[in-house]
């Protein structure tokens, strides 16, 4: 058996190097139909509870946390996800990486990594992680606000997407998919479940960007 030998921190990415890392990438996904899709996107939109005017008057307010209290729901939302990014990306163009951004990001970004067979690496709030992080601001209505990224979290060239709950203003994704950059990903897309389009908060992104669940 040969060593196994393990990237140095600054060493680049080679997307055709056989790792460790990729052999654990769960087997292709089976050609699956359209239908597939479309009938978890129904079983999951139904799981939703509505809030009117939350956070602030005139919006409604879309729960997705009903999905994660139920073990099948939670299962259907993972594989909506890993459909939704086959159908957007490809095999060819599946990520290396997974970034998520605080906090909802975390809940089913990991699941999805794992499923992809990448990596997930967290976006958070300045402050919260540890080591050398690189830095981006961006606005919110009451003033700016700053997402930090491990600077080592990312290898140069790896293929990246980023995942959150929702997209509204688009400050914080866009803020994330700088970060990426900075650190030498190749960012691939961002993907979100719920989407309010009346905010157009994609105009703010430098890269696509897509919606498992029908938008507001």
């Amino acid at each position: 058996m040969n060593p196994l030998v393990l990237p140095t921190p600054h060493s680049k990415y080679n997307p055709n190097a056989t790792t460790a890392a990729q052999d654990l990438r769960f087997p292709p996904t089976p050609p699956t139909s359209t239908s597939e899709l479309a009938s978890l996107k129904i079983r999951l939109h139904s799981s939703l509870r509505q809030f009117p005017d939350f956070p602030s008057k005139g919006i409604l307010f879309e729960d997705i946390l009903p999905i994660f209290a139920d073990a099948h729901l939670h299962q259907d939302l993972i594989r909506a996800l890993e459909l939704h990014v086959e159908e957007h990306y490809g095999r060819a163009e599946r990520p290396d990486v997974i970034v998520g951004l605080e906090a909802r990001g975390f809940l089913f970004g990991p699941s999805l990594a794992l499923r992809l067979g990448a990596g997930f690496v967290p976006v958070r709030k300045q402050g919260k992680l540890p080591g050398p992080t690189e830095t981006a601001g961006y606005e919110k209505e009451y003033g700016t606000d700053f997402f930090q990224i491990q600077a080592d979290g990312i290898k140069p060239g790896q293929k990246v997407l980023i995942v959150d709950d929702i997209i509204a203003t688009g400050g914080s994704a866009a803020a994330a998919g700088s970060l990426v950059r900075k650190i030498g990903g190749t960012l691939l897309g961002y993907v979100f479940i719920l989407e309010l389009d009346f905010l157009q908060g994609r105009q703010k992104l430098d890269a696509g960007a897509s919606t498992l669940l029908s938008s507001q």
